[in-house]
């Protein structure tokens, strides 16, 4: 069993590729910054207020955008 996680955004672009919803737009209707557009496309952590505002305009759930993929040692 892994003892560590990273986050995944892979589900993300693929939703967005599906809703034919364009990386800007997403990034001005959910308010995202430069910097946390940049951890978002380096698969990084980034804040549970962002991620809700991505969720919000999307009208989905967390799960739809993003997974945690196991470290394996």
């Amino acid at each position: 069993m892994a003892d560590k996680m990273n986050v995944n955004y892979t589900k993300l672009w693929k939703f967005l590729l599906d809703k034919k919803v364009k990386k800007t737009e997403l990034k001005e209707a959910a308010r995202i910054s430069p910097g946390t557009y940049t951890k978002l496309n380096n698969d990084e952590y980034i804040s549970l207020e962002v991620l809700s505002r991505i969720c919000l305009v999307l009208d989905c759930n967390i799960g739809d955008i993003m997974e945690f993929v196991p470290i394996e040692d």
